[in-house]
């Protein structure tokens, strides 16, 4: 170990729902996760936690991170994004959206860009400014009081498959509807390091960005096996968490960059970033 650093290794974040299983079902099988302290928890508090210090290395949503960018390193090649529909970040809505003005809509979940993307999309695209308010995500009790619904993670894929049709609730992929409107992937969070961190400890950040890519990479090779065990323990069948898998853009390059660009320009100002704000890449 390094210096007088008592700690042996990297404190590294990994976000409990199910988008992220690819990124860390290899981590397994290599043996990296012997050589790291993983905190596993809902993407808002490991954004927070990165944001405090409390993590060294680890996911953080895309708002927390414009919105810290200037303590942050983005990681290049790695994120959870969507080229297209992602699944599990959607609108349910009873009604038309562009008929959501002054509408009840709840937001299942505190992520910010989920939410700030929904609002963004509602406001811009179909002209329409509802009344939001934040709940559990629990779709059944959500459509009593509500309009509409925002929902993130596997909360959303479960009304998105399951629980939408059955209710007869239309469904609208926010990945989809980004897509079709600035032609650009989405990134939702990207993996990130500490400044200060990176500047004692580079070769365990360049480690562990490794173990990462070559997790992803393994994962996604033998995205039949992941999907066949992942299915054991969650409520969806092996064929619809392989096809969710794929769905899902893991990559950070130059488009992903470009869609990041797209948004901050768009929502900076009220989200509390500055429009042109600097990404910074490790290596870049």
């Amino acid at each position: 170990m390094e210096g007088d650093d008592r700690r042996s290794r990297p404190r590294v974040g990994h976000i409990q729902f199910l988008n992220c299983l690819p990124l860390y079902w290899g981590l397994a099988r290599t043996g990296t996760l012997l050589d790291l302290e993983l905190s596993k928890d809902t993407p808002e508090r490991l954004s927070e936690q990165l944001v405090a210090g409390d993590l060294d290395i680890g996911p953080v949503t895309l708002v927390e991170f414009l919105r810290n960018a200037d303590d942050l390193v983005a990681l290049p090649d790695i994120a959870v994004g969507c080229d297209g529909p992602v699944m599990s970040c959607v609108i349910v809505s009873q009604v038309p959206l562009d008929r959501l003005d002054g509408a009840r809509v709840a937001l299942g979940s505190t992520s910010r860009t989920s939410v700030r993307l929904a609002q963004l999309l509602l406001a811009e695209r179909y002209g329409v400014a509802p009344d939001y308010y934040t709940c559990p995500p629990d779709l059944g009790l959500m459509m009593q009081e509500a309009d509409a619904a925002v929902l993130i993670g596997d909360a959303a894929l479960r009304a998105h498959l399951h629980d939408a049709p059955r209710l007869g609730l239309q469904v609208h992929d926010l990945g989809r509807m980004w897509k079709e409107w600035t032609g650009l992937p989405f990134v939702f969070a990207v993996w990130a390091v500490r400044k200060d961190y990176l500047a004692s400890h580079p070769h365990y950040v360049q480690k562990v960005h490794e173990a990462f890519l070559a997790s992803r990479d393994l994962s996604l090779e033998e995205v039949t096996k992941v999907a066949e065990q992942a299915a054991r323990w969650e409520a969806f069948d092996s064929e619809t968490l392989e096809r969710y898998f794929t769905t899902l853009d893991f990559r950070f390059g130059p488009d992903q960059l470009a869609g990041v660009r797209e948004f901050a320009r768009r929502t900076g100002p009220t989200t509390g970033f500055p429009a042109d704000v600097r990404v910074e890449l490790l290596g870049g």
